[in-house]
């Protein structure tokens, strides 16, 4: 939820007082009064609800209990418009009554934004209205009390926690795509930037998983509404160049109509229904740039929907359709036969009509409630509103979305949302196994895509594939119709030289994991021979059990001790570092009085430092105006962090180190100096040289591509060179100039992103 929120002195005059529930009388008077109108099901749940011999109370309670509920939570806030709050849930209700959801999902609906927008906890939406909405609202509610370093990481933590939510009831998603779909009708009132920000999600995101899902109803007005104010001129081209001949094509359309009616009658066909739809406007502009077409170009801007009662007429009318106009060859689809992943079933074909193309598109009344509405039409619900198992396998992409998400690096934010937004989008192909089920992959994926679709496992032991029959290179791009079966071998190990034919992100992701995991131990080994050849075996396993070994690594920016040890095995930590930082932890730990001596002795010196520094200095160092500094090359600092500085012996004047540096824990405390990065001047136009260590699988190009991602964010690299070895992972060593912490942890989350990328980290400058 986005919406902006005030609270309001004078709740009396802006919002409905709370005493107007139990008067049922006074309902009409109330909304003219305070401009709050209430969808009629929803007022007669609020009379039903005090009707004791009303044969639907149980619902009418639980509905108007939700209202009650959301009205006090929500009293004194206002939306972005200067409306009051209340009318956003309503709205997503009424949304979710519009496409035929449950009362306890209409529930949900009232109550999606009373937890993470008050102070209503969880525990008292389960107390008072079940399990079953608790998990519903839980569902959509967003991570709040957690501190995320940017809005990737953020929105990527929200989608793990609703993806999860709708493992356990995938009904959460209706109430996500309710709330998104009002609050992109009502996005006007934001500032440009986050109207921007939400459209570009709406159309990546959750308009796709409005596709997946088969809820066309809200999948067409979601991507409008996005494409309007994400291309406002070409959205507003193409609505008026519908417009100017709008009435020409519904003459046509209708003409072309009638004559199928009388057709569709003649042959026997009376119980049917049939009518014209225009196209929404963002699937029109999809097709003009997809076919490089202009707008008049483009035939089929409307089309002809036949609804029928059963399948068999179905194909009946589809031969009476072809029968009555000359059918375009390759324009013919079969979805009943063959349905796709979301369910929708339909017959599409296209025709040379009296005038120009139209597409046609045939189906029972059962198949567009699915259509239109998706899950919420045939979804079925055991007791406690778990989607029943069988229904389960029409959404074997969710199912790999959620391996994905449990097998996953949970620190792979961008990894994770490229992943879902491939997912999401339906450009498909079908291929069959050897059962003869039918599965779903993107379009142009290869047999190892097929492998790891079917599971992990089978995918990391693939030997050898046969398609139709015949043994093929697990390179081969699959077409529609293949079956495809899978060799495997307990022996058999993921190859580097996948990654450069598989498609899909599930497949590629799990090669890298598997390369990393294996990789993984080889590193951690190398860290533990590391520190044992140090301070021996005895010693070895005396630290690592020791409580300060696991501060060592969250100093280090690291989960625990294992993570240290391959850190240390692949070069992103130095021994050096572990150690030194290791005595300092014990240090503290046995801390006396001659450290909180130093202690203050510091503490004197930074407030010296401090009133030193308001004089203006064209240093980005203060602390040392008037002295000669250098950087020190062993830890590279950058403004953003912590430094020291270390009045050097001879006359090299002062270097300044990170304050964590292991070169500063020896240089005794008369020669260290507090310094700061002078926040007066600007800084930003001094560029210092950082070394990255990039670890990358070994292929042609591997290089040019990380220097181009760098060069389109305008970082200049002063020095590259490439290491490698067969059979193994090249070293990449860069040498980037940057202007702040800040900018280095963007460009490593950039690298990080790159599917060929291992591991990457920051070194000493050579």
């Amino acid at each position: 939820m986005f919406e902006a929120k005030t609270n309001s002195n004078k709740k009396k005059e802006q919002i409905v007082s709370n005493t107007i529930l139990p008067e049922n009388k006074s309902f009409e008077s109330h909304q003219s009064k305070y401009q709050i109108k209430l969808p009629k099901w929803l007022r007669d749940s609020l009379i039903n609800s005090e009707n004791k011999n009303n044969n639907d109370t149980k619902n009418s309670v639980l509905i108007a209990e939700a209202f009650k509920l959301a009205f006090k939570a929500h009293e004194g806030q206002l939306r972005a418009s200067g409306e009051p709050y209340i009318i956003h849930p309503v709205a997503v209700a009424d949304l979710l009554k519009e496409i035929g959801a449950s009362p306890s999902v209409i529930a949900a609906g009232l109550l999606h934004d009373v937890v993470e927008d008050t102070c209503i906890p969880l525990t008292e939406i389960e107390n008072n209205f079940g399990l079953e909405v608790k998990i519903l609202v839980e569902g959509v509610t967003k991570l709040g009390g957690i501190h995320f370093t940017n809005r990737t990481e953020a929105q990527a933590e929200n989608l793990r926690k609703m993806f999860l939510a709708m493992s356990r009831d995938i009904r959460v998603v209706l109430v996500k795509l309710a709330d998104r779909l009002h609050n992109m009708r009502t996005i006007e009132w934001l500032s440009e930037e986050r109207k921007k920000r939400i459209a570009r999600e709406t159309r990546e995101i959750y308009a796709p998983l409005a596709n997946r899902l088969g809820i066309n109803r809200f999948k067409w007005e979601l991507e409008d509404l996005a494409f309007k104010f994400l291309e406002p001129e070409k959205y507003e081209s193409l609505k008026d160049q519908i417009s100017i001949k709008r009435s020409d094509r519904e003459q046509r359309l209708n003409n072309t109509l009638t004559l199928i009616k009388d057709k569709l009658k003649a042959a026997g066909l009376d119980q049917f229904e049939i009518s014209g739809r225009p196209k929404h406007l963002y699937g029109i502009w999809s097709k003009m740039e997809r076919q490089q077409k202009q707008f008049n170009e483009i035939y089929d801007v409307a089309a002809l929907r036949i609804i029928v009662s059963n399948t068999d007429c179905c194909y009946r009318a589809l031969a009476v359709v072809h029968d009555t106009f000359k059918p375009i060859p390759g324009r013919f689809k079969d979805y009943i036969g063959l349905p796709k992943p979301n369910g929708y079933q339909s017959l599409h074909t296209s025709v040379i009509g009296r005038y120009r193309p139209v597409e046609i598109q045939i189906r029972t009344t059962e198949m567009h409630q699915v259509a239109e509405f998706g899950i919420a039409a045939h979804w079925k619900y055991k007791e406690g509103g778990s989607p029943a198992l069988a229904e389960a396998e029409k959404f074997n992409w969710f199912r790999q979305l959620l391996e994905w998400q449990q097998e996953g690096n949970e620190k792979d934010h961008n990894d994770y949302l490229a992943s879902i937004k491939a997912d999401l989008f339906d450009e498909e192909v079908f291929v069959i196994t050897p059962k003869g089920d039918v599965v779903s992959l993107r379009k142009g994926s290869t047999a190892i895509d097929f492998a790891y679709r079917i599971h992990s496992e089978v995918g990391n032991h693939c030997n050898g594939i046969r398609i139709n029959e015949k043994l093929s290179p697990i390179s081969t791009i699959l077409k529609n119709g293949d079956f495809v079966e899978i060799i495997t071998s307990n022996n058999s190990n993921p190859s580097l030289d996948w990654l450069n034919f598989a498609v899909t992100p599930t497949a590629k992701n799990r090669i890298r994991q598997w390369y990393k995991k294996s990789h993984r131990e080889e590193t951690i080994k190398r860290g533990r021979d590391l520190l044992e050849k140090e301070i021996g075996k005895n010693g070895f396993e005396s630290l690592m059990n020791s409580e300060e070994m696991n501060k060592v690594a969250q100093r280090c920016n690291l989960k625990n001790t294992e993570d240290l040890l391959a850190s240390l095995g692949y070069g992103g930590t130095t021994l050096q570092q572990v150690l030194n930082r290791f005595r300092e932890e014990i240090n503290i730990k046995n801390k006396n009085e001659s450290d909180n001596e130093i202690a203050q002795n510091i503490k004197d010196q930074n407030h010296i430092t401090k009133n030193y520094s308001k004089v203006a200095n064209k240093s980005p160092i203060s602390g040392i105006e008037g002295l000669d500094y250098r950087i020190g090359k062993c830890c590279s600092p950058l403004p953003g962090e912590e430094i020291v500085g270390a009045v050097s012996l001879g006359n090299h004047g002062i270097t300044i180190h990170r304050r964590d540096c292991e070169n500063v824990n020896p240089i005794p405390i008369e020669r260290r100096l507090p310094v700061g990065w002078n926040q007066t001047n600007k800084i930003n136009s001094n560029k210092f040289p950082i070394q990255l260590r990039i670890e990358v699988i070994d292929r042609v190009g591997v290089l040019k591509d990380i220097l181009m991602r760098l060069s389109d964010k305008g970082i200049n690299v002063s020095d590259a060179s490439v290491k490698t070895a067969f059979n193994k992972p090249a070293i990449i060593n860069l040498c980037v100039e940057l202007e702040s912490y800040s900018q280095l942890n963007k460009t490593t989350d950039q690298i990080k992103s790159m599917a060929d990328v291992i591991e990457i980290a920051r070194v000493e400058l050579t």
